[in-house]
């Protein structure tokens, strides 16, 4: 057992007992030490194994360093902190890689989960159409897309993109188990935007950014059903009244909230930052900036003018600036019902309206005045229902129905845009929605006018053939065959 013992290279006994005292003041100096490098092992044999009872050469060369004098003066200040970040090598799995400067994106690279959200972690396939994507590549854009409870089911249907690219209503509900019909639209609608080249800005407002716009615009009961349904960007802009009723909304002025909102955000190109929560340096305050108001900046404003006691009666109500300003309907009479401010104060009412008529301007004030005087005109209150469309029977109601897809719009694509200036910067024109039926109208007058000038040249070349025509060429003017030609 001796020789056995005088083969491991310990030597001596004292220099057995010098070493023993050293690794102990390694310990008590709170340096770490590797992890053993597993995989390595068999090839490395035991020179990487930093253990207390069969020590390398290295450590052995260590612990008489340690046991010198110098060795012995504890490091203060900053170079105990430098000391301490260069010997931490505990999370990384190559020992050689210790060494070698941060880089973005690398394991260590601990930014984005502290952050939320990191446009690095989206799939990103530019180069290959999304018909050629793999499997994996699929299942990992439905989770991005909010629909990673589909790709499970969808690993033995999904073959590649073009199985999404080519799958009816039908299929969707039957191999992905898609029965919400907005998750089956919100699927179509991303799809739609693959295809194309313009900037899918809509896209860029996920469901998460939505349930916190819910919020902005004063309607936060509504957010667990959005949320449910995964309703992002895309899905507000081309978002219908069957699709609101289907998220429980059946307020006509939550509807008329809603479409005042998505009409801002059209106005402003989808951008993820353009309301104004907080009051800020607002001296010449535009219609448009208003627009922007979220609702508990509209309460504010109701504080700033001395009705501070019936601000807190808008939460929940969806009054927002959007609502103020561009909604003819809602006046300052609608407001004061949502306030609760009794009838009976004229004067608190006459204050309110002084207020609310300066806000908006006189632009949106004679549109409102306008909306008063319409014969159907009846006050908005937070009672009024949306009644469902009811659907017709045996086809007759097909083709109405497509000439009024675009009315069915909660904000139609064709909205009327504001008139004042202050509206029309940086304003995007939507004109994807044209109804097919009137384009075909439009292409067949083209044709009947077409075919009627064609019908006149014709009629015109047969009497230039004839003699008598051509001898009273000479005698009209040329500007009067070119006006006959004409008519």
């Amino acid at each position: 057992a001796k020789g056995n013992t005088s083969d491991w290279g310990f030597g001596t006994k004292k220099a057995r007992s010098s070493f023993g005292r050293g690794f102990l003041k390694l310990r008590g100096g709170k340096q770490a030490s590797s992890s053993p490098n597993l995989a390595e092992m068999e090839q490395k044999g035991t020179e990487h194994l930093d253990l207390a009872g069969v020590p390398s050469k290295k450590s052995r060369d260590a612990a008489l360093r340690a046991s010198s004098p110098e060795a012995k003066k504890k490091p203060k200040g900053l170079m105990k902190f430098f000391g301490r970040l260069k010997r931490s090598h505990s999370t990384s799995f190559n020992l050689d890689d210790s060494d070698t400067a941060f880089r973005r994106g690398g394991v260590r690279a601990t930014a984005g989960p502290r952050l939320g959200w990191s446009s690095d972690s989206k799939h990103k396939a530019v180069d290959v159409p999304f018909s050629r994507w793999n499997k994996d590549e699929v299942s990992t854009w439905l989770h991005e897309q909010g629909l990673g409870v589909y790709a499970a089911p969808g690993q033995n249907w999904i073959k590649s993109g073009q199985t999404l690219l080519q799958a009816s209503q039908h299929d969707l509900e039957k191999e992905l188990g898609m029965k919400q019909p907005l998750h089956r639209k919100k699927l179509q609608l991303a799809l739609q935007a693959l295809g194309t080249e313009d900037d899918d800005l809509q896209g860029k407002l996920d469901h998460n950014w939505v349930t916190r716009w819910l919020d902005d615009i004063g309607l936060p009961q509504y957010k667990s059903n959005f949320d449910e349904a995964r309703v992002d960007g895309r899905m507000l802009h081309y978002m219908t009244v069957e699709d609101l009723l289907s998220l429980k909304v059946g307020s006509v002025l939550h509807h008329l909230s809603i479409k005042r909102a998505i009409q801002v955000l059209r106005l402003n190109s989808f951008e993820p930052n353009c309301l104004r929560r907080r009051p800020s340096d607002e001296t010449n305050l535009t219609p448009a900036e208003i627009s922007q108001w979220t609702n508990h900046r509209v309460m504010e404003w109701l504080r700033s003018v001395d009705l501070a006691e019936y601000a807190p009666n808008l939460r929940g109500s969806g009054v927002h600036g959007g609502l103020m300003v561009l909604e003819p309907r809602f006046n300052v009479e609608a407001l004061a019902l949502l306030l609760n401010i009794p009838p009976s104060k004229t004067l608190l009412r006459r204050h309110l309206a002084t207020h609310f008529h300066l806000l908006v301007g006189s632009e949106a004030q004679r549109q409102k005045q306008e909306g008063l005087e319409n014969p159907d005109y009846s006050v908005l209150t937070a009672t009024a229902r949306v009644k469902p469309r009811r659907s017709s029977f045996g086809g007759f109601g097909s083709l109405r129905r497509r000439r009024d897809d675009c009315e069915d719009y909660v904000c139609p694509l064709n909205i009327e845009m504001p008139k004042n200036s202050s509206f029309h910067r940086n304003v995007r024109i939507y004109e994807d929605n044209l109804d097919p039926l009137e384009q075909m109208e439009d292409s067949e007058g083209a044709v009947r006018q077409i075919g009627a000038f064609s019908e006149g040249i014709n009629n015109l070349t047969s009497m230039l053939k004839e003699e008598e025509l051509f001898r009273e060429i000479s005698v009209f003017p040329l500007e009067d065959i070119k006006t006959e030609a004409q008519v």
